[in-house]
C-alpha cells in the first residue's frame, strides 16, 4: 500500500494557478522580470511538494523495507540514490 499524498493537492492547485498566471502575463506582454519572478515562485512551490513526497517515501517505504531483508533495504536505498542522481 502506497502512502497518500492528497494533502499536497492544495499546493499543487496553487502551482497550477501560478502557471496560469505566467501564461496570462506572457499573453498580456508583462515585464520579463515579473514573469521570471512568477516562474521562480512556481518552481519553488513545486520543489516543496517534491521534497514532501520524497520525505513521505523515506518515512514510510524505507521504514517498511527495514523490516525486511538486507537485500530489500539495499534495493530501497539504491532507488533513492538513483532518484537523487537524476537531479544533479
Amino acid at each position: 500500500m502506497h502512502p497518500s499524498h492528497k494533502d499536497h493537492l492544495g499546493k499543487l492547485n496553487r502551482v497550477s494557478g501560478q502557471v496560469e498566471a505566467v501564461k496570462r502575463m506572457i499573453d498580456e506582454g508583462k515585464y520579463c522580470v515579473d514573469i521570471m519572478t512568477q516562474i521562480r515562485a512556481a518552481r519553488s512551490a513545486l520543489k516543496a511538494v517534491e521534497l514532501a513526497v520524497l520525505e513521505t517515501h523515506m518515512k514510510s517505504c524505507l521504514d517498511q523495507a527495514c523490516c525486511h531483508s538486507a537485500d530489500e533495504q539495499n534495493k530501497k536505498i539504491e532507488e533513492i540514490v538513483t532518484l537523487l542522481k537524476k537531479y544533479e
